[in-house]
């Protein structure tokens, strides 16, 4: 078994917790390697983080950002988080428990029993162009917000008009991402068992209410505006595409695989007030 360990960069806990599992998957007789940048910290050979994808488990210390960080190179490789006292919807472990869950972890790998849940990502696709896929929300937007800026727009969801006019954005989120830039924006929390998506309008003239629909639904965004749009996944990786251009906006795979214990969701939303 190979273990991938990603730690926050330039945080000496996070550097602190790694080195911690991986001397412990070491001591199990695993194989187990520790990313370039934590590497720097711990003053040890590093293996860049797209090697996680062959990994057969990933490990993100740190906050969600850590962890979207991490899904973003593992592929489908399972993800176990480990929380260094953030909101933590993500990563469930804290660190005191970090050893012990991810050495859980592998046993569950050796005899077929790893707890691994999966939870949709999105992608964006226009004109051939296809976006990294998104593991919280999809955005679709102009050049910027505020008076002056913003894009003009028609929303369907599986091929029915739900909302048209002028407005920062539109946004496509999954469950997971409900908390995240969604909320910001006034869209509803979701439960992460809900097998949903919300598709939300940002600061529109005048829009419809943020909308749950189906997790296989597809979602076109058409910008009439000459501008154009600016798609972006996860909050990085922004593309520009000239207008007029339709985007649409679906599930995709693989998704996101999570393993080790679940998060309790709200003991994590008392964290947001």
């Amino acid at each position: 078994m190979e273990v991938g360990i990603v730690a926050r960069k330039g945080n000496p806990e996070a550097a602190s917790v790694a080195a911690g599992i991986r001397d412990a998957v070491r001591d199990a007789g695993e194989t187990v390697w520790i990313d370039e940048e934590t590497a720097i910290d711990l003053d040890v050979d590093g293996r860049p983080v797209d090697a996680l994808a062959d990994c057969d488990l990933a490990v993100a210390v740190g906050g969600d950002g850590t962890f979207l960080f991490v899904a973003r190179n593992a592929g489908d490789t399972p993800i176990l988080g480990v929380n260094l006292g953030e909101v933590g919807f993500l990563n469930a472990v804290p660190p005191a428990a970090a050893e012990e869950a991810v050495l859980t972890a592998v046993e569950g790998f050796r005899d077929g029993s790893m707890a691994v849940r999966e939870v949709p990502r999105l992608a964006a696709r226009a004109d051939g162009w296809e976006s990294v896929p998104a593991a919280n929300e999809i955005v679709v937007q102009g050049e910027r917000r505020g008076p002056g800026g913003g894009l003009d727009y028609e929303l369907r969801v599986d091929g029915s008009p739900y909302a048209s006019g002028h407005a920062d954005g539109v946004l496509v989120a999954t469950p997971t991402g409900s908390t995240a830039y969604n909320l910001s924006e006034r869209g509803p929390l979701v439960h992460p068992d809900v097998a949903g998506l919300i598709v939300n309008e940002m600061a529109p003239d005048e829009g419809m209410a943020p909308l749950v629909v189906d997790v296989d639904a597809t979602v076109v965004v058409s910008v009439s505006t000459p501008d154009g749009a600016i798609v972006v996944s996860d909050g990085r990786n922004a593309r520009e595409l000239a207008g007029p251009v339709e985007v649409t906006i679906e599930r995709t795979s693989p998704p996101m695989r999570i393993a080790g214990p679940e998060s309790d969701f709200f003991e994590a939303l008392k964290k947001l007030s």
